[in-house]
């Protein structure tokens, strides 16, 4: 899908409003002045002046009321990298490059299943993507993730992979830590994203790091393909490139979705984390549906399990 943005003053937007009027349509994000709904492009204008046109006719659309962002004078990127320390650390200036960025959500839910996903934000989609609302997904609330999720499925290239409960618990059982869980999921999404945007190359891939490089490397060890070339490793890599922040959101919404799933199966409203309250609700699980089908709902390891148990009398 074709993507361009354009920066127009308020009159513009009120004579682009106009002109659209006839295929405006009611639901407007976050930000947002009025939607508008073409055969071939969809039209959002946002409350900062920013213009997204999304479709096969979003270029000829554009055109009609002014210049792109892309043509334009490029505006300094949010984030970056300080100094790098060591060889695996993103290099000063990654915020505004062409980035494969990996997260992860779940790993710390009792309840629900492992999502991974890689996120390619190229450097002229960075400004959209920070128009769409994406950044640091903590500081979102779940609503919010959802609703710009929805905005960026279709406007970046990206890979997600759901570990259900009941093949996480096979895993774990077998022997294969969390950290090795990982390292194996974000490894196939990134090769994934590679394979999507062929023969495009990145500038670089960066991953939340959740292990040290040297560790990572050695879960993926025995592997048939581990991608290695141009990788960094950041802690909170949300603030460091989009490309993170982007594939933390499509997890976390990819997260909710199944979660919501599971709800729905058992009947019962299921909390996210893994406090007491999350111990009373597994109780409930094991008295209505039986200890056994446990391992479907939740990460059996965890020591909400003994906690649950014993509050059930099983």
């Amino acid at each position: 899908m074709s993507n361009t943005v354009l920066k127009v003053n308020e009159i513009t937007i009120k004579k682009m409003k106009s002109h659209y009027s006839n295929q405006l349509i009611e639901k407007i994000p976050q930000g947002g002045v009025f939607v508008a709904k073409l055969p071939a492009c969809t039209v959002t204008a946002y409350k900062s002046g920013k213009v997204l046109f999304q479709g096969g006719d979003a270029q000829s659309e554009a055109d009609k009321w002014g210049t792109s962002m892309e043509n334009a004078a490029p505006k300094k990127a949010v984030g970056g990298a300080k100094k790098p320390t060591h060889q695996f650390a993103p290099p000063v200036g990654i915020g505004s490059m062409s980035i494969i960025g990996s997260d992860e959500v779940g790993t710390g839910d009792y309840f629900g299943p492992m999502t991974v996903v890689a996120a390619f934000a190229s450097e002229e989609n960075l400004a959209l993507l920070q128009e769409l609302g994406v950044k640091d997904s903590k500081d979102l609330t779940d609503k919010q993730i959802c609703e710009i999720a929805k905005s960026i499925l279709h406007v970046i290239p990206y890979s997600l992979l759901i570990l259900h409960n009941e093949k996480y618990n096979r895993l774990q059982s077998s022997g294969m830590t969390q950290g090795k869980i990982k390292a194996l999921l974000h490894n196939q999404a990134l090769g994934h994203v590679l394979k999507k945007i062929a023969p495009l190359a990145p500038d670089g891939i960066l991953i939340d790091q959740f292990a040290e490089p040297d560790v990572y490397y050695r879960h993926l060890r025995g592997q048939g393909e581990i991608i290695r070339d141009n990788v960094y490793f950041s802690t909170k890599a949300e603030g460091v490139h989009l490309s993170v922040a982007a594939a933390s959101i499509i997890a976390r919404y990819s997260f909710i979705k199944e979660f919501d799933k599971l709800s729905e199966k058992c009947g019962i409203e299921l909390k996210k984390g893994a406090g007491p309250q999350v111990d009373r609700v597994a109780a409930e699980l094991i008295r209505k549906l039986g200890f056994e089908e446990l391992g479907q709902y939740t990460k059996l390891h965890f020591a909400n399990t003994g906690k649950a148990r014993r509050i059930a009398g099983v």
